[in-house]
């Protein structure tokens, strides 16, 4: 697959939206989101709301990409090729501190190679923090992602949307809820239907270096997928799914000669992402 940056750019800058809807008699309620920005096979915009969780200030906005019929977006890491999204906050005011989440992605199969990431749609939740909580927050947001589909078009967009403190107050937005729940949980707080990291090796040496990881996925694991991040930009190739164990534990290895760089990746700390079909969970390891 090409990833060829020359292709296409959309620029796109857009402003605030507001659309009040009557509840009833005195009481309306205020939904946020800029318009949308449409690009090459794809359109994003901004969503904003109230905190997931009323007893915090910070507000629970998001980023929405959807794509057409055949087209994909990538994750954080986007694996053998593809281009990683970039969220880019200067020049947003009263902001204290701005969390994008990355919801739990697929595999994706492409010609000569395995990446990670979303088709049809994604929405990254964003949690803001306000630095006066009394005051509004103006976001804005220069996006930088892939739309792929045999060739991979690097996209740009503008957005910008204000948060009034009144929203504070309000409701969640239950597509940004249903956001977060996608986004997967630590190990400590994992829930029953999220799967478990139980074991990891590693061989770095010789002429086969390898990782093998082992975990309990819910329902059995059918569609269960493991993807490893190491820091500091070092590749790790996508886990080969071996034959389940005895007791239903699904195996994982990765070949490490592929990266070329194996000896690297002593004392770092390794992050699993585990991804099932009823939730999702997230773990580090650090190689001996």
């Amino acid at each position: 697959m090409s990833t060829a940056r020359t292709a296409v750019c959309a620029l796109a800058v857009v402003a605030l939206s507001v659309v009040a809807v009557a509840q009833g008699p005195g009481v309306v309620r205020v939904n946020l989101a800029s318009p949308w920005v449409e690009l090459h096979s794809a359109r994003v915009r901004l969503l904003a709301g109230a905190p997931a969780v009323k007893s915090t200030k910070a507000y629970l906005a998001g980023v929405e990409i959807t794509l057409a019929e055949g087209w994909k977006t990538y994750w954080r890491t986007p694996g053998d090729a593809g281009v990683p999204p970039l969220f880019d906050w200067t020049g947003s005011t009263n902001v204290a501190t701005v969390k994008v989440h990355y919801p739990a992605p697929q595999r994706m199969q492409e010609p000569g190679a395995e990446t990670i990431g979303y088709k049809s749609a994604v929405i990254f939740p964003v949690e803001v923090v306000p630095s006066d909580a009394s005051k509004p927050v103006g976001l804005a947001l220069t996006a930088e992602f892939g739309i792929c589909r045999d060739i991979c078009i690097p996209a740009e967009a503008k957005l910008s949307l204000s948060l009034l403190p009144s929203q504070l107050e309000g409701d969640a937005s239950p597509a940004l809820v249903a956001a977060m729940e996608r986004v997967p949980r630590q190990q400590a707080s994992r829930r029953a239907s999220d799967p478990e990291l139980r074991r990891v090796t590693a061989s770095l040496d010789g002429s086969a270096p390898r990782l093998s990881i082992e975990a309990r996925f819910p329902q059995g694991g059918r569609g269960g997928d493991v993807f490893v991040e190491a820091p500091k930009g070092l590749y790790v190739p996508l886990p080969k799914r071996l034959p389940d164990a005895a007791d239903g534990t699904l195996r994982f290895e990765i070949d490490l000669s592929r990266g070329g760089n194996a000896r690297e990746l002593k004392a770092k700390t390794l992050t699993l992402t585990l991804v099932g079909e009823t939730g999702a969970a997230e773990a580090t390891w650090t190689v001996p």
